[in-house]
């Protein structure tokens, strides 16, 4: 499942994680950590919303 930040639009796709964070692909968005935050904007996982 596709997540979407509702600060910036971001969505964080598990299949391709973010290298930009070092996030390897096949990273459920629930097992991410909590101090996990938007590559984009830096908005923190609770701004996210399931797609």
């Amino acid at each position: 499942m596709r997540y979407k930040c509702k600060v910036c639009g971001y969505i964080y796709n598990p299949e391709i994680g973010e290298p930009r964070n070092e996030t390897p692909a096949g990273v459920e968005f629930d097992d991410l950590p909590d101090s996990w935050s938007c590559p984009k904007c830096g908005a923190g996982k609770i701004r996210f919303r399931p797609l």
